[in-house]
């Protein structure tokens, strides 16, 4: 068993969860303001990725593009990592590899301190990915408590790479916004619930 076998039912059983859903549970984080560079590159990028339509297109045109905004955005203090191997535990299913990580710090070499785990949606199946995206947490956590790193919430999303749900952790609680946003519609509000995440201010 890996990530991607679990079920949202199942994750909140195993690890005895309680999920909370709720519509615009970010919509509050204030949007920011993206880069000349960003604009252009979505500008270009958005309809190219939809005309190829397939996951691996989204992937490279579009998300890796948002998180790499994001490091910029915070001066390249922080890293991300895409299609690494996290093993955790095992027994628990928690292994496998991960779409997406973003970690606080600025080590690109290996991951430290995971915050943000990003899972693609197969088929463009978005609640498909919530168990995953919720193991993927769980398991964030644990490492972050192995290394001896206080955070107070874990954090995690789902996208197509055209939109994006987001979750968090915060003790044995889920909070799923179940509202979906666009990167075509709002980019900005993206980019600021990401940013906050980040920031621990989500």
């Amino acid at each position: 068993m890996s990530y991607s076998d679990f079920t949202i039912k199942q994750v909140q059983n195993d690890f005895g969860l309680e999920i909370v859903e709720s519509s615009g549970i970010f919509s509050q984080i204030k949007p920011v303001e993206l880069s000349d560079y960003l604009k252009i590159t979505l500008e270009e990028n958005i309809p190219l990725a939809v005309s190829i339509n397939t996951e691996k297109a989204k992937s490279e045109l579009i998300i890796s593009n948002i998180l790499v905004e994001i490091r910029k955005i915070f001066d390249r203090k922080i890293s991300f990592f895409s299609g690494v191997e996290f093993n955790i535990d095992k027994e628990k299913g928690l292994n496998g590899y991960c779409d997406f990580l973003v970690s606080l710090s600025p080590e690109q070499l290996f991951v430290k301190s995971p915050v943000i785990t990003l899972v693609e949606a197969k088929n463009e199946n978005m609640m498909g990915g919530l168990g995953q995206c919720i193991a993927e947490m769980i398991a964030a956590r644990i490492f972050n408590e192995q290394e001896g790193n206080d955070t107070p919430s874990i954090y995690g999303t789902v996208t197509t790479g055209l939109f994006w749900k987001f979750i968090k952790l915060t003790g044995n609680i889920v909070q799923i916004d179940l509202k979906n946003y666009g990167i075509e519609d709002n980019p900005e509000r993206i980019i600021g619930i990401l940013s906050a995440m980040m920031a621990q201010k989500a």
